[in-house]
């Protein structure tokens, strides 16, 4: 009895480790959902792509952003110019990688190739302005910021490609170094107290 009792608990200890490991990624993931839904209270008419959001932070947001699984894909007008916004051409990225945007037949719509991958992918209105693109056939999205790009599938968990410029890109980016957006973390100066407590 005690041999099969052993033998069962060997058998689960895979399934325990894994269920443990993959709690607080999940766990991560909602509270940057949650994170980036929660309302600020302002109601100031814009959307939230007014290029208020430093790069690190739109990007964090789009990636947990759920790809539209709508697979009925009609492009509107603002669909339309924000395809036109895309880089497109072989666009190097980290780690030798490269992806590769061909515009295809129908107008809104890319080929994006990276090695081993081939995605069908539209342009998509994302919360933040950024330029997002989605293949939500495949779970797969490409995100343009201004000053790098990313390919990221869903549906796998992880970046099939990271920091990804084109020479556009690049020139941003040199920009940005040398005149940095302000942080959403600095608070605006107010007027100053002049009062001081005297001591007793």
């Amino acid at each position: 009895m005690k041999a099969f009792i052993t033998f069962l608990l060997i058998g689960a200890a895979p399934a325990l480790v894994l269920a443990q490991a993959t709690a607080p990624a999940k766990t991560a993931t909602k509270t940057a959902a949650r994170t980036a839904d929660k309302p600020t209270g302002k109601s100031t008419g814009k959307s939230a792509g007014s290029g208020k959001l430093a790069p690190s932070a739109r990007k964090a947001v789009e990636e947990v952003t759920p790809i539209d699984d709508d697979p009925s894909i009609k492009l509107s007008d603002a669909d339309i110019e924000i395809a036109k916004k895309v880089y497109v051409g072989e666009i190097k990225c980290e780690l030798g990688a490269s992806v590769k945007l061909t515009p295809a037949k129908r107008e809104g719509m890319f080929l994006v190739t990276t090695k081993g991958y081939r995605f069908r992918m539209h342009p998509v209105e994302s919360r933040t302005g950024a330029i997002r693109l989605e293949d939500p056939r495949r779970g797969a999205m490409w995100l343009q910021l201004g000053n790098k790009s990313m390919l990221m599938s869903q549906k796998l968990g992880q970046r099939l490609a990271d920091e990804c410029q084109s020479p556009e890109q690049i020139t941003y980016a040199d920009a940005l170094k040398k005149n940095p957006l302000p942080s959403i973390l600095d608070s605006t100066p107010g007027p100053q107290s002049t009062s001081t407590t005297s001591a007793p």
